[in-house]
C-alpha cells in the first residue's frame, strides 16, 4: 500500500470495499489472466491461484521466488486438486534466509545445492525450474502414480516443447539428499515424453502395473495413408485404443459429437476403443482391466 500512496492513490481508494486483500500491504481488483491461461482450458481453482501468485509479486524480494505448488501451477503441471489453494501460495528463499511467513504465503527455505531457479518465460516471475519443482513435489504428492505423471508433464515433446530433459531431471535427482529422493529414482524409468495428461498417465502405470504390455501413447492412426484418429494409448498391432473420457468430454456438445465420429472411425477401420472415466482411472480400476484383458484375449 506505501507503493500505491507515493503514486497518490488516495485513503479512501485503497479501502474501497471493491478491493480484494490477499496478502498484507497488498490490495487488488479481480483481474483478468494473461491470454496463455485463458481459453478454458485452466481449472478455477488453478486460474484462482494464479491470480494470487501475480498479486503477491507486487511485493515480492529481489530474493524471493514462488516454488511447490505455484511454481508447478505457473509451469501448467499437473496436480492432485487437493494440492492446488485457493488462499495460499508457496514462496521460497534460498537457506541461510529465513522464508516469509504472513496470512496467505507458504513460506518455504531451500538448500541451493538442490535449488535451481528460472525466470517464467511468459510472466517474468522468479520460480523453480521444472525439474527443480519436480523434485520437490515428490515429498507432497500422495501417490507415486502422480510423481510420474508431473514428470511427464515436465518431459511432454507431444505437440509442446519440453520443458526440460531427462538429463536435467536426472541431474535433480542426483544433486544431492531431499525429502522423496527414493520415489522421484523409481519414478525416473517410468517417464514418458508422449504422455498428453495426468489422466493418461495414470491409465498407462495403471494398464502396465496390472501385467499388461505396456501400451503406445498419443497414436496417429492411418487407414491406407488417410488419418483417421489420434488415441490416448493404444496397441497398434491389435488395433485396440483406450481413450481417456474427461468430464468436459460430456459437457461440451461439440467435444461429444466429434468423439462419436471419431469412434465410429476407428470402428469401421477395425480398431477396437477402450473408453475409461475418471472412476475407471482413479477409483475402481479393477473393472477396466478385466476389461482390457479380454479385448487383448480376442486380439491376440
Amino acid at each position: 500500500m506505501g507503493a500505491a500512496r507515493k503514486l497518490g492513490v488516495s485513503e479512501a481508494t485503497l479501502r474501497a470495499p471493491d478491493l480484494l486483500r490477499p496478502f498484507h500491504g497488498v490490495r487488488a481488483k479481480e483481474r483478468e489472466l494473461p491470454a496463455q491461461w485463458r481459453g478454458g482450458l485452466l481449472g478455477v481453482h488453478e486460474a484462482r491461484h494464479i491470480g494470487r501468485a501475480l498479486d503477491f509479486a507486487t511485493q515480492m524480494g529481489a530474493h524471493e521466488f514462488f516454488t511447490h505448488a505455484t511454481a508447478a501451477v505457473l509451469l501448467g503441471l499437473p496436480l492432485p486438486p487437493r494440492m492446488v489453494r485457493d488462499d495460499e501460495v508457496d514462496v521460497g528463499v534460498l537457506a541461510p534466509r529465513r522464508p516469509p511467513r504472513g496470512r496467505g504465503v507458504a513460506g518455504h527455505q531451500a538448500v541451493p545445492d538442490l535449488t535451481s531457479v528460472v525466470q517464467h518465460r511468459e510472466t517474468g516471475l522468479q520460480l523453480t525450474s521444472p525439474a527443480t519443482t519436480w523434485a520437490m513435489l515428490a515429498a507432497s504428492l500422495r501417490h507415486p502414480y502422480d510423481v510420474v505423471a508431473v514428470g511427464d508433464a515436465v518431459l511432454r515433446d507431444w505437440r509442446l516443447e519440453p520443458l526440460a530433459s531427462i538429463a536435467e531431471m536426472s541431474r535433480a535427482v542426483d544433486a544431492g539428499r531431499r525429502v522423496g529422493v527414493a520415489r522421484l529414482r523409481e519414478a525416473l524409468p517410468r517417464l514418458r515424453a508422449r504422455s498428453g495428461s495426468r489422466p493418461e498417465t495414470w491409465l498407462r502405470l495403471t494398464i502396465i502395473d496390472a501385467g499388461l504390455p505396456e501400451p503406445d501413447l498419443n497414436v496417429d492412426v492411418f487407414v491406407a495413408g488417410e488419418y483417421i484418429a489420434c488415441v490416448d494409448l493404444a496397441y497398434p498391432q491389435h488395433r485396440i485404443a483406450f481413450e481417456y473420457e474427461g468430464e468436459h468430454h460430456l459437457r461440451d456438445p461439440r467435444q461429444w459429437a466429434s468423439d462419436i465420429e471419431r469412434y465410429e472411425r476407428l470402428a469401421a477401420a477395425g480398431w477396437l476403443v477402450l473408453r475409461a472415466t475418471k472412476q475407471d482411472v482413479f477409483e475402481q480400476p479393477g473393472r477396466f482391466i478385466a476389461r482390457a484383458r479380454r479385448a487383448l484375449a480376442s486380439r491376440w
